[in-house]
Parts: structure tokens; sequence; C-alpha cells
């Protein structure tokens, strides 16, 4: 297309985003007409001018193409004048199956979080008319927005690759995950067809050929064969070997052969077999003493190809006769890859270093050719394409990716924050003449990422992960957050903060009172358990010790016999303490592994405390007879990360567990009987909360991994989802102290802490 002839495409498309962006309602309540929703972004996109004027945030609430975050990631500009579609971006893969009113109440504290840093005396960001309609006001936000992400999975995704056709043109993703299921995705992340089921465990390699064919290997040590093209398993089982995995899947043509694949399994056979017959060959090949051994194939200058395999922290040659030590590491050996130079191959262990070797420099044991280091152990190796250059990517066990020069590894710009969990894979393609790079985590979600110096030029930010917090009781509005050795409490009516026990490392937070006066109780890095008194910020009463592994939940009691400190610890214990004498009332040690969780109700004149965590067991406590209360239930949801009591809409008094496995359930707290079931089918849930509406209604707020759930209890319905971005461990509620008709959230995770009104008319 000539240049004329694209400015004329562009203006054309400028013109039509102008006037569809004039037809958006500005009541985001009413939904546009169905081409704005799908068509509205790629227009101001094709014309140039994809910001909040052409693409208003009432639309987003109602968008359905998914693409704005890749369409702002081809288009690269950064612009003010793209807040609100950027604040979409980041939140956009996992709202997408929400409802409106969910969708704009996401983007609304995404928007929030991303402009609105804490500082003492700052103005709150005042959203616009549009979110007049959202059921939540933020109050408060120190929190990472979260990055974009491409495509988010139910399970763990443990290996990617790039789907070629028959003249090398990528035209899809390959993603296996822990499940054993294969998923073959468009290159905007959305499936292209039906999930594979393939393997009895997890699919730990893919090996793609032209074609658009795919080799899997799965713990379950079988080889199958898939066409991604048309997504159909072509080969349930190519090969298998029992009792075993398969540890590694490469490429290799011996010396008057046709192309061959081998397969090792972690019994230490290598199997061989031809791709377009699935037939098996029998080579001489070594036999392996490492069960993890890694594979890959090297075309020497001569044409020959040679196989390296791994035996822990040494790199072993088979030139097709014999085999030899080429390399000794100093840790396992994690990695391993061939380079663009004929003869070259790059490897990487456990401790993080990165070497380039060269088989022709020497014989026998080789010196590298030049070493880098990572800084966390690496799990991939990939080579890519910046500036029309070959170039090594290192992915890591702290979910971070390097770039190396080749061949002197000298870093290329820093290290790329772009999982908050290990990397669990990689693969590349080539998009509009630049590489773009996949990469999967252990947080379930696949993220792209364009290779070039801007994007590895973000250096992490210095973000202090939160260890606790904690929501003072009504008419108090503090909120308190412990990170970076250091407490800050901010007063969320006078915003404004204060900063206590500076230099202490903190577990856990609960907001007690002594003889009237609101007190910080906080668990420390040494296992005690200090007051401190907001008024002087010093610490004030006896230090309470008792336990002699880490505290995980603190939670104040009001009893029969005055106010009360509960404590859980790694120790399997539950201790209430006597704030005033320090004395340790009572020792429960009854569950038999960590103690995550604590709750607390006063009802019927009783005071009654629960506990869970990783045994996988409830437990009630009568705090009043310092006895346990009912029978021990047993959950059957892995470790319980979170306990809330519930009034039910019958008048019983139930206990909602959050479970790893992804389930909230309601245990009726007289019979110990299940009494209800959710599952909200957003990975491990984190924690839950109990608020009390008008009308006798009764909504549960349950943290995933990806969203905050609101759980309408007393109708059993969902009402509300509310993204994060990041798992979260703490949800808090109190009554709101200006008034009966909402109450105030407080949501804590590892990416900081927001405290947002949520409005109960409007729930």
């Amino acid at each position: 297309m000539s240049e004329s002839a694209d400015s004329r495409h562009t203006a054309i498309h400028r013109e039509i985003a102008a006037a569809l962006a004039g037809l958006v309602p500005a009541d985001p309540t009413i939904p546009p007409h169905p081409y704005l929703r799908r068509h509205l972004a790629e227009h101001a996109a094709d014309g140039h001018v994809l910001d909040d004027e052409h693409v208003p945030p009432a639309l987003l609430a109602w968008e359905t193409s998914s693409e704005v975050r890749r369409l702002l990631a081809t288009d690269g500009k950064r612009s003010d004048r793209r807040q609100w579609l950027q604040a979409w971006a980041m939140v956009e893969q996992f709202a997408r199956h929400a409802d409106p009113v969910s969708r704009l109440t996401s983007l609304q504290l995404s928007h929030y979080a991303a402009a609105s840093p804490p500082r003492a005396g700052a103005e709150p960001v005042v959203p616009p008319r549009t979110f007049n309609a959202s059921p939540v006001t933020p109050l408060w936000s120190h929190y990472a927005s979260p990055v974009p992400a491409w495509t988010t999975t139910s399970s763990d995704v443990t290996s990617l690759a790039t789907v070629e056709s028959a003249s090398g043109k990528a035209t899809a993703i390959a993603a296996g995950d822990k499940a054993g299921t294969l998923r073959i995705l468009r290159l905007n992340g959305s499936l292209a067809h039906a999930p594979i089921e393939v393997h009895w465990g997890a699919i730990s390699h893919l090996m793609p050929l032209r074609g658009g064919l795919i080799i899997t290997g799965g713990t379950d040590g079988c080889v199958a064969a898939v066409d991604a093209v048309h997504g159909q398993l072509i080969r349930k089982v190519v090969m298998c070997r029992e009792r075993t995995w398969v540890s590694s899947l490469t490429a290799y043509q011996p010396s008057g052969h046709l192309p061959l694949l081998l397969a090792a399994f972690s019994d230490g056979h290598i199997r061989a077999f031809d791709p377009g017959r699935f037939q098996t060959h029998t080579l001489a090949l070594p036999e392996l003493q490492d069960s993890s051994a890694v594979m890959c194939s090297v075309q020497m200058p001569d044409g020959h190809a040679c196989v390296l395999f791994t035996q822990r922290g040494t790199v072993n040659c088979f030139d097709g006769h014999t085999a030899s030590l080429h390399s000794r590491h100093p840790a396992r050996v994690r990695a391993l890859l061939p380079m663009p130079q004929a003869g070259q191959y790059a490897v990487a262990d456990e401790d993080g270093n990165v070497s380039l070797y060269d088989l022709t420099a020497t014989a026998g044991e080789s010196a590298p050719i030049a070493t880098a280091c990572h800084a966390a152990p690496v799990t991939a190796l990939l080579v890519t394409s910046l500036d029309q250059r070959p170039a090594l990517v290192s992915a890591a066990g702290d979910g971070t990716l390097r770039l190396w020069e080749i061949p002197n590894l000298k870093p290329i710009e820093g290290a790329l924050p772009a999982h908050t969990a290990p990397v669990t894979a990689m693969t590349r393609l080539e998009h509009g003449g630049r590489d773009r790079l996949f990469t999967a985590g252990a947080d379930r979600i696949v993220r792209s990422w364009s290779v070039d110096r801007q994007t590895f030029s973000l250096a992490p930010k210095a973000w202090n992960h939160v260890t606790a917090s904690a929501l003072s009781p009504a008419p108090a509005r503090l909120l308190a957050a412990a990170r970076a050795s250091r407490i800050v409490v901010w007063d969320l009516a006078a915003n404004r903060h204060r900063t206590l026990l500076k230099g202490r490392k903190v577990s856990a937070l609960a907001w007690p009172r002594q003889q009237g006066r609101l007190l910080l109780a906080a668990a420390l890095s040494d296992n005690s358990i200090v007051c401190a008194d907001l008024d002087t910020k010093r610490q004030t009463g006896p230090v309470l010790r008792g336990h002699f592994l880490p505290i995980n939940a603190l939670v104040a009691l009001s009893t029969g016999r005055g106010e009360l400190l509960a404590s859980g610890s790694a120790d399997g214990r539950v201790c209430v303490w006597d704030l005033q004498t320090g004395d340790m009332l009572k020792d429960f040690g009854h569950h038999k592994l960590s103690v995550r969780c604590l709750a607390t109700q006063r009802s019927a004149g009783r005071t009654l405390l629960a506990s869970g965590g990783s045994d996988g067991a409830l437990r009630v406590w009568d705090m009043d007879g310092l006895s346990q209360y009912g029978r021990t239930i047993r959950c059957d949801q892995d470790i319980i990360n979170d306990l809330a009591f519930v009034h039910w809409r019958d008048g019983r008094l139930l206990i909602a567990s959050a479970g790893q496995d992804g389930t909230l359930k309601l245990w009726d707290v007289e019979t110990g009987r299940a009494a209800s079931e959710l599952t909200l089918n957003d990975g491990e849930l984190g924690a839950v909360t109990a608020l009390r509406l008008p009308l006798e209604r009764t909504v549960l707020a349950v943290a995933g991994r990806t969203s905050i759930h609101l759980w309408d209890a007393t109708a059993d319905r969902h009402l509300l989802q509310i993204v994060t971005g990041a798992p979260l461990r703490t949800l808090k509620t109190v009554q709101d102290p200006d008034g009966a008709a909402s109450s105030i959230l407080l949501a804590s995770g590892e990416a900081g802490t927001m405290a947002f009104r949520l409005h109960h008319d409007q729930l």
C-alpha cells in the first residue's frame, strides 16, 4: 500500500471512530450497539486515535472484542490520553466473562490504583459520573497494578510452543497444563479449538513441527501427537514407558538417517521415532543417569549433529558413537539450548548461572565462551531476536526475564518482572517485524512481551510485599499494613498516616482494646507479640511469648473475661492471651499442622473463636469456657486459608471456610455438618469475610486468584466480581461510620492493600 493510500486508510478509520464514539451512551447501564462493542476499539487503533476520547470508559463495561490490551501493545505509544484504556488492559483478561457492572467496578478500581499512590494530604481521585452505577467507591489504595495478561488458565501451564504452518508462519500458541490438557490459542489469546485431553499427567514438553503438528511429552511417561491446525489428537500414544515420565524431547538427524525425534524418560532410556509415521527406530544411544535429564541437538559446522544431555551438573556430548563429558556446572542443569552459531550451546543451572559453550573449541571438558548470572534459579532458555540480531532470553524462579547479547552474554537492560510466581514455560513468534515472547507462570497467567529495549528497561518497582494488614473496628476507620519492616497506619477519614514499630518484621496484625484504648497488636519475626499505642507510637504492655514458629493470625476477642487476644501459629497451636498481664490463658494444641486463620463471633452471650489450617480441619472454641465447642470439622478442602462466621437466613450460625481447592463451604456451628458449598472457578481461595445488609441479607466477599467475588448467601446468587489481578490473603469488613447504608472493605495481598466503600443499596 502506498504512503498516500495508507494515510487515506488511517483518516477513514479516524473519522469512523470519531462518529461511533459519539454514539456511545454516557450512561454505562445502557448497552451500546453490538457493533460499537465489537469494533470501535479496532477502528480507533487503525485510525491512530486509540485513546479515552474515542473509546470512552462507558463502552469498556460492554466491550466484547477482548482486544484492547493487544491493540495497546501493538501501538506501543505511551500517552496520558489513554489512562482508562491502560487501566482496562490490566483487568481485561480477568473480567472478560464478568457482567457489565463488575467490569465497570473493576475498571474504576484499576484506574484508581494506578492513579492514586497514597501520600499524606493527597486528594483522592474523584471518578467521573460514568461510575455512579458502580456499587463501589475507592477510599485508599497502595496496590501494584497488574500487568496485562494475554490469557489466564484454570490449571498451571507447564509448557508452551508456537504452532507453525507448512510455510513456517506462526498461526497459534499451544499451551499444555498440569492436568494433561492441551489448548490451542489464537494470537489474541482466545481458544481456537476445544481443549484436548492428551495425558493423564502434566504436559511437560511440547515439540512443534511445521504443518501444525505438535509432539507432546507427559509425566504419565507417554508421548503423543496432536494436529494443532484442526485441534485433533492424532496419536494418543506414540510411545510410552510405564512408571516413568518424559524428561525431555528433542529433534535429531543422525548421519545417513531421516530426521528423528528423541524422547528421554526418567528411567534413563532414550527412545527414537520418526515424526511422519511414528515408527520407532533403534539407535545406539547413551543410557542416562539423571531422572530429570535435559537434551538438545546441536548442529556442527561439518553438518553432522551432536546430542547433548545432562547428568545433574554436567553436560555430555554424544556424537553418534560415543558420549563424552563437555562441561561441568556448580548446580543441577535446568535448561539446555542450541545457539544459532553451529557448534554452540547455552546452558543454565539452579544457581542462576547462564553459560555459552563451543563444541568445536577443544576436545574433552571445555571452558565457557561467556558467563552471566540471573540471580535466581533459571527455569527456561530461548533464542529470540533484538534489533535483527540474535539474543538469549532466560526465565527464572523469581518470575523475571533477562535478555542477553550473543555471544558475550552481556545483559541488555534490566530484569523484567514478568510474573509473581516462577516462570514455567516460554515461546516466541515474529509479529509485525518484531519478536514477541509468550511466558507462562505458576500464577496461571500467560503474558505476551515485545522484545525491545523499552520493555526490558522497565525496572522492577521497589514494591515491598504486604505481610499483614488489619482494619480497625467501627467507629474508627484506621487501616494498618505491615511492609518493609514497619507498620503504616492510615486514617481513611483524615487521609493521614503514621508509622509504628520501625525495623520490626511483622506477620500478623489485630486491633484489640485495653481499658477502652484501641491498640495495635503485631506478631513479630521472633514469634512474639507486642502492642503499640497509636498516640505515643511506642510499644506498650508486656511482650507475649510462647509460640516457637511464626504467627500467622491474630484476632481480638471480647469475652466475659474481658478483652483478650488470640493467636494462631505455624506450630499448630492456638493461644489465648491476657494483654494486661501478658499471661497465656489457654494453649489449644489440637491442630496437627500450621494454623493459618482465625475468626471470632459474639453471639447469644457467648464468644466463639474458629481456627483453620494446613491440616484441613476447622475447630471452634468457646472463649468464655476456654474449651472446644462442638466437634472437629474435616473440611476436605486441602488447606483452609480463611474463615468467617455467617448468620444464615434461617437463624443458624454458620462458618464459611475458604479452601486451597477453590471451594467455599458453609458449616453449621452446632452440628458440624455442611450447609452449602460454592465453587467460584477462580483458583485457590485466599480470604473470606461476611457483610450484614438490610432486610436480613448476608453477603460473603471471597478472594480468588484474580478477583473478589461477592455472593448473596441469602438469595444464593453471585452479585459482583471485582478484579484485583493478584491473589489476596486478607479480606475484612466493618460498618461504615458515615452511615448504615454502606460497609468498608479492606483487601490486602502481596501486591498491596486497598480499601473501598460498598454501597448496600446498589448490591
